[in-house]
């Protein structure tokens, strides 16, 4: 703060944390507080009813996600498909960073890391797009497997929930990677070494040494990974079309259709999940919020 004074002066230091507490405040938490307030009002078709004797607090519209058979269905299949995209996110990226850090030193790492990122330098949708081309009916891998006499007839990939999953799963698992990777890569590569060289199994390498060193970096992962599945709605939209309705695109379609109380319960009530999951993942590891920043 005292460099922070030399250098800006007074002035300075205010104007800088004026115009933070002013993009905290109006632009986050502002909208969030609003779109919360909304959710426990009732959609009032008639302007003039707003602020009147029927525009009072309710829990009505958070009652449509749990009592509504639709809306309940499609929240808990987004659930479930979420927690399956962070598992499998999981078991293919930790030991694809584990093999990234114990090699280093190869030359051939840097050029994976690229080949990693590559593909997420062009547009998500764009990304989508070309899944919806490899799992169509007639698409790269339909006709791999007819050709390889795998099976007789196209395999439906596309308009269901696994084809969203897949997607799912390689429009995010960079953001599991990557911290795995970076909580993998202050681990003392000796401790590996000398567990080894001592008669220590792989697996009891992994779970006494590798996964306790590695938690902060799995809860992170977790949780991002699932936040970002669960509020997707580029994928579920191209991949699932009608037939594997994502929740976000029933949140959606409150909007549209003006009910944006009923679409703010909606939104809030995923908010409220992700938050549960991500307690969940902090005690499951047992990290604290200061372990996973870092």
């Amino acid at each position: 703060m005292k460099e922070a004074l030399q250098r800006f002066g007074a002035a300075g230091v205010g104007a800088i944390l004026f115009g933070v507490a002013f993009w905290a405040l109006m632009l986050i938490a502002g909208p969030m507080l609003l779109m919360v307030d909304m959710a426990f009002h009732p959609y009032l078709p008639n302007p003039a009813d707003v602020g009147g004797p029927k525009d009072v607090y309710t829990v009505a519209n958070f009652a449509k996600v749990f009592t509504d058979e639709l809306n309940w269905k499609v929240f808990s299949k987004t659930m479930y498909s979420s927690i399956l995209v962070t598992i499998i996110a999981l078991l293919i990226g930790y030991p694809l960073s584990f093999i990234l850090v114990r090699s280093g030193r190869s030359g051939w790492v840097g050029i994976l890391m690229i080949g990693l990122l590559i593909p997420f330098w062009v547009n998500e949708i764009l990304r989508t797009f070309a899944w919806q081309l490899l799992l169509a009916r007639y698409g790269f891998i339909n006709t791999m497997l007819m050709n390889l006499g795998l099976t007789d007839d196209p395999i439906a990939f596309t308009n269901t929930d696994f084809g969203v999953q897949v997607g799912l799963v390689y429009a995010y698992i960079l953001f599991m990677i990557f911290p795995l990777y970076s909580t993998m890569e202050s681990l003392d590569p000796n401790q590996v070494d000398a567990a080894r060289d001592l008669g220590a199994p792989f697996w009891r390498i992994h779970w006494d040494i590798v996964i306790p060193h590695s938690k902060p970096g799995i809860a992170s992962g977790c949780i991002v990974t699932f936040m970002l599945a669960a509020g997707s709605y580029i994928v579920p939209e191209l991949l699932g079309g009608t037939r594997a309705i994502w929740f976000t695109k029933l949140i959606y379609l409150q909007f549209d259709a003006i009910n944006w109380n009923l679409g703010a319960a909606y939104a809030f009530s995923l908010v409220v999940m992700c938050l549960l999951f991500i307690l969940l993942m902090m005690a499951i590891f047992r990290v604290t919020l200061k372990d996973i920043a870092r």
